[in-house]
């Protein structure tokens, strides 16, 4: 059994008339319906076919995103050193090395000579 729908007045069977906000908000959805399918079409089209702008953003997002690992590290490495160099009287043999490496050769003897 078929639910009787209201018609109009002016059409007998007819779809029945819309106030002008549901007319609206009909037209809206419709809008928003056609966006949403071009939408779609062209996500498909990006995602099916890279273009080469997306592809050289990437790689050039690469490159630096490797740059930035690369100083991260050297950062990293560089604070231990120097935590390393802070602990235990490290400081004073890496003194020692770069007197040595400089030619002056960092003698016990001849501080406890001085001292006397």
């Amino acid at each position: 059994m078929d639910i009787p729908r209201p018609t109009s007045a002016l059409h007998p069977g007819s779809p029945p008339e819309l106030t002008p906000t549901e007319q609206e908000v009909l037209e809206e959805y419709e809008r928003l319906a056609d966006n949403m399918k071009k939408l779609a079409s062209l996500l498909d089209t990006l995602a099916s076919n890279p273009t080469v702008e997306i592809l050289d953003g990437l790689r050039e997002l690469e490159r630096k995103t490797s740059l930035v690992f690369t100083l991260l590290k050297a950062s990293v490495y560089s604070i231990v050193l120097q935590q390393e160099m802070g602990w235990g009287g490290g400081g004073d043999q890496q003194q020692q090395q770069q007197q040595h490496q400089e030619g002056d050769h960092y003698d016990d003897d001849d501080d406890d000579d001085d001292d006397e």
